[in-house]
């Protein structure tokens, strides 16, 4: 890939970067982790406890995802670095324009993804 359109991935994967943590520091209210803003805001006396489980649940996983979302957005700033971005992590192929432009943190080619999907234990 050429450096004027890795340059358009590499500012589009900041600003998602940016929009990320943002969205993730607001949701928390700063610097208190999602469990302890789950906590505060669904520990009410009136709450079940399962209530409160559930959310906290709920919590942990978005905490997951958008932990996972961020690995992968740096993972696409780092194979800009190394010149390897818009090549399948798997097969080596290039993966198409399309595909980045709809998904610019992506590391495989769709039928690598696919294929990864398919093994993927439920």
């Amino acid at each position: 890939m050429d450096k004027q359109h890795s340059a358009l991935y590499q500012q589009q994967l900041l600003d998602m970067r940016v929009a990320l943590l943002a969205q993730i520091s607001a949701q928390r209210g700063g610097t208190v982790s999602r469990a302890d803003a789950a906590a505060d805001h669904f520990g009410q006396p009136e709450d079940s406890r399962a209530q409160v489980a559930t959310e906290r649940e709920l919590e942990f996983a978005l905490g997951e995802r958008e932990t996972a979302e961020l690995a992968a957005i740096d993972a696409a700033l780092a194979r800009i670095e190394a010149g390897t971005y818009g090549l399948c992590t798997d097969c080596g192929v290039t993966i198409p324009a399309a595909r980045l432009q709809a998904s610019p943190e992506a590391w495989r080619c769709i039928a690598c993804q696919e294929k990864a999907e398919q093994t993927r234990p439920a």
